[in-house]
């Protein structure tokens, strides 16, 4: 069954159907909440909750657009505000999730310990990044959305994108080159 199908049955009341979306996008959007929560179970109860926030405003999705991007929105805004609202940072501990494309990268590296120690680094440097930078760097490289993209799912100007990637991106290469250097 595909995702139009499912969001058409839920609009008619049939909640059974929200599994379908379930399975098919709650790692990927687990995987988003984590790199802005940078903690697993925090990350699940965020998408939990927008699935079920999801599910009560399905009468509201414009089935002409795709839902993936519309629900991974919900998955970042819930994220951040979780992480404003703690007022603790979490650190990155144990449980480190690996996106599709630092595995296909693994398979270049030639020792499978310098890649861990390089997905240590880059998660260690993100989790060092604010909550709205680490926001950023989730949607661009790994949702892989566009700045125009951005700018409208965040509904901010583009300058302010632009200014957060910059911002971003200087600020991962400062603590990513203080830590190799201090090694």
């Amino acid at each position: 069954m595909d995702e139009l199908e499912a969001i058409r049955l839920l609009k008619n009341g049939q909640v059974e159907y929200l599994d379908v979306l379930v399975q098919k996008y709650q790692l990927k959007a687990i995987r988003a909440a984590y790199f802005i929560t940078q903690d697993r179970g925090l990350a699940e109860d965020v998408v939990q909750e927008t699935f079920i926030k999801m599910y009560k405003r399905i009468h509201q999705f414009d089935e002409s657009r795709p839902f993936l991007p519309y629900f991974l929105r919900s998955v970042i805004n819930a994220a951040l505000n979780t992480v404003r609202g703690n007022s603790r940072v979490v650190p990155l501990e144990q449980d480190i999730v690996v996106t599709e494309d630092l595995l296909e990268k693994a398979r270049v590296v030639e020792s499978q310990v310098e890649y861990r120690q390089l997905i240590e680094e880059i998660q260690a440097s993100i989790a060092k990044l604010n909550p709205r930078q680490r926001a950023v760097i989730v949607q661009r490289y790994y949702l892989e959305m566009s700045e125009n993209e951005m700018v409208l799912e965040m509904d901010v100007p583009p300058g302010t994108i632009k200014w957060l990637l910059h911002s971003a991106r200087k600020q991962l290469a400062r603590v990513m080159t203080s830590e190799r250097s201090s090694q």
